[in-house]
């Protein structure tokens, strides 16, 4: 079963690089950067598949990836630097 539409696919690294741009961003704090991300999800879900329910939809599924990929990036990043650490 496809969750993401394939025309939706191109959300998921535009909103990831989207998302690198506001976390170097000093005025925009951490909490609010899922927000914003979902927010412009919606937004250019709405751009790609029209004002309706499936477009905003998939238009949060895909901000939900891409957060979900930055999370899973960053978990493995200071997993393997705390496990060589360890092993120091």
């Amino acid at each position: 079963m496809e969750y993401i539409v394939q025309d939706f696919l191109i959300l998921v690294p535009v909103l990831y690089v989207l998302g690198l741009f506001l976390k170097g961003t000093p005025k925009v704090p951490n909490w609010l950067i899922p927000w914003i991300i979902g927010l412009l999800g919606v937004a250019l879900g709405f751009g790609i598949g029209g004002f309706n329910v499936a477009a905003a939809i998939q238009g949060i599924l895909a901000a939900a990836a891409a957060v979900y990929g930055n999370q899973l990036w960053k978990q493995v990043v200071n997993g393997i630097s705390e496990h060589k650490e360890d092993k120091e």
